[in-house]
């Protein structure tokens, strides 16, 4: 776990009535979660180098922003948390998944999912967050072994998957996609199924939705959430790339 001071980070005041932003400085290092505003904004600045990337999610903290914006990081509480003991696998999807309707990988398409889920249009939302420098940066922690990927086939075509980091025991969860209805839900039933028995023992959603409510998600407090960080995070350590196993 990365453990930091607020002595050398400066911040700004957007007004008086909102809690300090802090301006990142060149160290990778971050402020204390507990300093976020309250819709989750924590420091702007810096950079989504590789080592600065870790050492924000150790701490709860990721970057969201739009082209054009500068690098925003946030932190939010209350947290969406999955734990996959507890994911709700609906009858039709756990049919769905021993069909061999889907082709279902790991890490063998890191690059083709992340551009998946900033070029797949999404209702209700006009362009995208994760930009070019967004997805290179991913895809270098994918390269180091920080970030992977699930992807769903059908036909020899990509049809959805997800991505995310993962860190010891967490995996942090960053978008999915479907061009095939249910394609999703067929990498995030893997993605669960995988983490079982990889020994994650908790996935980190960010962001509430009633989609993922409906899994078995749930919300959990600053402090719940940070207890977690302290109890499923050790070294940090890059892994091998993953494979998929039959349960």
């Amino acid at each position: 776990m990365v453990k930091v001071g607020l002595t050398h980070l400066p911040f700004i005041f957007p007004s008086l009535d909102r809690m300090p932003v802090f301006r990142l400085i060149d160290e990778p290092i971050f402020p204390f979660p507990e300093f976020a505003e309250p819709d989750g904004l924590l420091a702007v600045g810096g950079d989504l180098h590789p080592a600065r990337l870790i050492a924000a999610y150790s701490m709860g903290i990721f970057p969201w922003f739009s082209a054009g914006d500068p690098l925003l990081w946030w932190s939010p509480a209350p947290r969406l948390v999955l734990y996959p003991a507890e994911f709700h696998l609906p009858r039709r999807l756990k049919r769905l998944l021993t069909s061999g309707a889907f082709t279902i990988t790991a890490d063998t398409a890191f690059a083709e999912v992340i551009a998946g889920c900033a070029t797949t249009p999404r209702r209700g939302e006009n362009g995208t967050w994760i930009t070019a420098e967004m997805q290179q940066a991913y895809i270098r922690l994918h390269e180091l072994g920080f970030a992977h990927s699930i992807e769903c086939w059908q036909g020899g075509q990509l049809a959805g998957g997800l991505y995310g980091v993962c860190l010891d025991r967490i995996f942090f969860g960053e978008s999915m996609f479907t061009r095939i209805t249910n394609a999703s839900k067929v990498a995030l039933a893997t993605l669960v199924q995988h983490a079982l028995r990889m020994g994650i023992t908790l996935i980190d959603c960010q962001m509430t939705t009633g989609h993922l409510l409906r899994f078995g998600a749930r919300e959990l407090s600053r402090t719940a959430f940070q207890a977690q960080l302290r109890a499923c995070l050790d070294q940090c350590l890059p892994q091998k790339k993953w494979h998929l196993s039959q349960p």
